[in-house]
């Protein structure tokens, strides 16, 4: 079942004097419970493709299809409404309240969609305990650490178990433990949840915890890897050829 679709994506900037385009006939497609990796260079497009895919932006042209609804023609207020309920976001700088704890920074988005309390605290904790923040639940984000803060902003994600996931460079400001205990519970909540993520990194270490990697070059797509039955750490080398090829991947346009 495909969860997300894009048809013939463009995105341009500025006006007829002086347009920048930005992608350039994008086609993509990701199916229920995949993990799918967007990496490009410095200026390829891969973030201004995450967010046209997940609304923040609008496209200049093409559809795009999640779940079955096409979003392109909603009006702002019809977006609102379908991100309450079928998007989740995991943001570089984490994106929580400073005057909210961890539970409560997790329970907003059922809280905007009125869930039953009963079943918003059941549903709190099996994902603070599965992203391993449970006994966190009454600090404040200035009281834990970066990794911990962005393990509760991806409970925040998971909470209402939206379509897709989005995930903008979610390990970019945390260390290497961090990271990887990040990447290991977004793994494993991937595959025991079957649910579907799109991750936009430079990082190939990140990338190799996904099930396939999509290479955007100058607005379009380069090449794909799928991992298959192959290692993390095979999956690794590959991805390091890749991007090798494209000349290296640093920060994003």
């Amino acid at each position: 079942m495909r969860i997300l679709e894009a048809n013939k994506i463009y995105k341009s900037y500025g006006n007829k004097f002086n347009k920048q385009e930005v992608l350039k006939g994008i086609d993509i497609s990701i199916a229920k419970g995949e993990f799918v990796s967007i990496m490009g260079a410095s200026g390829s497009g891969k973030t201004t493709l995450l967010n046209v895919l997940s609304s923040i932006d609008k496209v200049s042209n093409g559809t795009i299809i999640i779940d079955g609804k096409e979003m392109t023609g909603m009006k702002e207020k019809q977006l609102a409404e379908f991100r309450k309920h079928y998007l989740g976001f995991i943001f570089q700088d984490y994106n929580l309240l400073d005057r909210l704890t961890v539970k409560e920074n997790i329970l907003l988005p059922l809280s905007i969609t009125k869930t039953a309390k009963a079943l918003a605290n059941q549903k709190f904790e099996q994902v603070a305990k599965e992203l391993g923040i449970y006994d966190l639940k009454d600090k404040y984000p200035n009281e834990i650490s970066g990794g911990q803060k962005q393990r509760t902003s991806a409970a925040r994600a998971f909470i209402h178990e939206p379509s897709i996931i989005f995930a903008d460079e979610p390990t970019g400001a945390l260390d290497s433990k961090s990271a990887s205990d990040l990447l290991n519970k977004l793994s494993e909540m991937n595959k025991k949840h079957q649910a579907t993520i799109m991750m936009v990194t430079h990082d190939p270490v990140a990338a190799s915890y996904s099930s396939r990697v999509i290479f955007i070059k100058d607005g379009q797509i380069y090449t794909q890897l799928n991992k298959g039955e192959q290692s993390r750490q095979t999956f690794f080398q590959d991805i390091m050829k890749t991007q090798g090829v494209l000349g290296g991947v640093v920060n994003e346009y």
